[in-house]
């Protein structure tokens, strides 16, 4: 059982690195991957930690890309070479979230939420602060009875406290993701086709051409008809197929680890297909 996406307290995730990794090792699960939001600050540590149980993990990144007007996610995978245009990408990808974050505590205020940006980054912890911190903050006072609930009435798009954040465009993204050493693949495509089912086909195709090696088959959210569509999609383009649970936090009837909402499986082949392709340069 393994688990290629994964979120630390260095972007939304609720567990430092070393927790993860711990966690992951007693759940059994043989290798995993770090893939924060726009960071790869903890990627080190989760690394350190992977060795010190004897549990593989590969540095990842999950970065926010628009195309078309479509908002989705692209997994990197091997992101080893961090210095020079990586960092400065991954630098301008967080100062727009700083800059963003103001402007939602004003936005709450305004509506008669009692909020400050300190008590936001004190429930973030790491350098990339995100909407699902300004969700605990409001369920911690008592505003809304569930993070969904949070994004619902304030933080969703279209939400009354929504404010949008610098995304890269795919060329950008697929860039940064080779410049660091990494293999390229689209997140979650289910949610892709929710919001837009027309753009799925092209988007592969276009991403396809500029390089992205996989297909995020398997999700906790893609029901079998969907994993199987999309194992169908990466084999016909030579995709790579990987898969993960998008986990955050335990309990509250969010993804666990490995098991996603339950009936997650991820096959132990992605892992070793993955490993191949960053071992032949991507």
């Amino acid at each position: 059982m393994i688990d290629l996406h994964i979120h630390s307290d260095c972007s939304d995730g609720a567990l430092s690195p070393e927790a993860l990794v711990e966690r992951a090792h007693r759940l059994g699960l043989r290798a995993l991957a770090l893939t924060d939001h726009d960071t790869v600050a903890g990627n080190d540590r989760a690394v350190a930690a992977g060795k010190q149980w004897g549990l593989p993990v590969l540095a990842g990144i999950e970065i926010s890309t628009q195309w078309r007007g479509l908002t989705f996610h692209l997994l990197g995978y091997g992101v080893t070479r961090t210095d020079g245009a990586v960092a400065s990408t991954l630098e301008f990808l967080v100062e727009s979230r700083r800059q963003r974050n103001p402007r939602m505590v004003e936005k709450l205020r305004h509506l008669g939420v009692e909020i400050t940006m300190e008590e936001v980054r004190a429930r973030a912890g790491g350098e990339v602060v995100g909407r699902p911190h300004f969700a605990a903050v409001l369920l911690a006072k008592g505003v809304v009875r569930s993070n969904q609930e949070a994004f619902d009435r304030f933080l969703g798009r279209g939400a009354p406290a929504y404010l949008d954040k610098a995304r890269l465009d795919p060329e950008a993204a697929c860039r940064l993701v080779h410049d660091a050493g990494g293999v390229a693949v689209l997140a979650h495509p289910g949610l892709v086709e929710r919001d837009r089912p027309d753009l799925l086909v092209p988007l592969l195709d276009h991403m396809t051409g500029l390089g992205m090696a996989g297909i995020e088959a398997y999700y906790s959210r893609h029901d079998p008809g969907q994993t199987l569509q999309y194992r169908n999609l990466a084999r016909q383009r030579g995709l790579l197929v990987t898969g993960g649970s998008d986990f955050h936090a335990p309990g509250q009837g969010a993804p666990e680890l490995g098991r996603g909402l339950g009936g997650l499986f991820v096959p132990d082949t992605c892992w070793e297909a993955l490993e191949d392709r960053l071992a032949t340069g991507g």
